[in-house]
């Protein structure tokens, strides 16, 4: 695991353009900003969760076009698989995350946000799983990688209730009962703002403690007794990977809501 390497390392860090994407960096803020390179907090400039993300989506590009042939032909595609295999995982998958989000939003709604909340639950789910994979940055380990998935989500929840509602989207904003409506307009945008940030903490924090905790056993004793950790590593991949996706689910739900509009 990267634990191994130097902090802040990962195997990523030993391919050359790394030092020159550095290197350029710290030209391009000298450039713009008088004071130096103030916005690296004192920290070298991290990149490896990039091309952790980069890795994950090429794994999902292959799982999607491996998937489409074999589904493409919708007669064939009828019967299922006797093995488990990328199509079967893939679809058991995305029916598991559609069943999910059914059963909050209603099936008509599911459908039409399944590509959204869908993407994001196998993005995620595999950035997760690299931390149990020797030598691989976690994306999801990076406040900047989740925080990105977590304004994705914001930004729809509220594109999609003005779609739906129009200015009246505005009224749940501003509660039931007109005098409190400053009141509630106040605590209703410090709600949503404060949503992303900690759709980002949470998911960040839960899997940098997980892949701390499994590079710390793995690096005491290497063999066995890591296998439980590696299990609980697992559970919690697929949890934060489900809590995600449902408070997305969520969010969304009640923007599109009837209710108070």
């Amino acid at each position: 695991m990267s634990q191994d390497l130097p902090h802040g390392e990962s195997w990523f860090s030993f391919f050359g353009f790394h030092d020159t994407f550095l290197e350029n960096a710290r030209r391009m803020q000298a450039a713009m900003s008088p004071d130096g390179l103030t916005w690296y907090a004192h920290e070298e400039v991290g990149v490896q969760h990039v091309f952790g993300l980069l890795t994950v989506l090429a794994v999902l590009l292959f799982f999607g076009i491996r998937t489409y042939s074999q589904i493409k032909d919708t007669e064939a595609a009828i019967v299922p698989e006797g093995k488990f295999s990328i199509r079967t995982f893939v679809e058991l998958f995305t029916g598991y995350v559609y069943n999910q989000m059914a059963s909050m939003m209603g099936k008509d709604a599911a459908k039409v946000f399944l590509p959204l909340i869908g993407t994001a639950a196998f993005v995620i789910f595999f950035s997760n799983l690299l931390g149990i994979m020797p030598f691989f940055p976690v994306p999801t380990t990076n406040f900047n990688t989740t925080l990105a998935f977590a304004l994705v989500i914001f930004f729809a929840t509220h594109i999609f209730g003005i779609k739906k509602h129009g200015f009246g989207y505005a009224k749940q904003f501003l509660g039931p009962f007109l005098p409190l409506a400053p009141l509630m307009l106040l605590i209703e945008l410090i709600s949503h703002i404060a949503r992303p940030i900690t759709l980002a903490i949470r998911l960040m924090a839960n899997m940098a403690a997980d892949h701390l905790v499994l590079g710390i056993f793995i690096g005491l004793v290497p063999f066995i007794v890591p296998l439980p950790i590696y299990a609980l590593g697992c559970i919690v991949i697929t949890v934060q990977t489900l809590v995600f996706c449902l408070l997305s689910t969520v969010y969304i739900s009640m923007a599109i809501s009837e209710d108070g509009h």
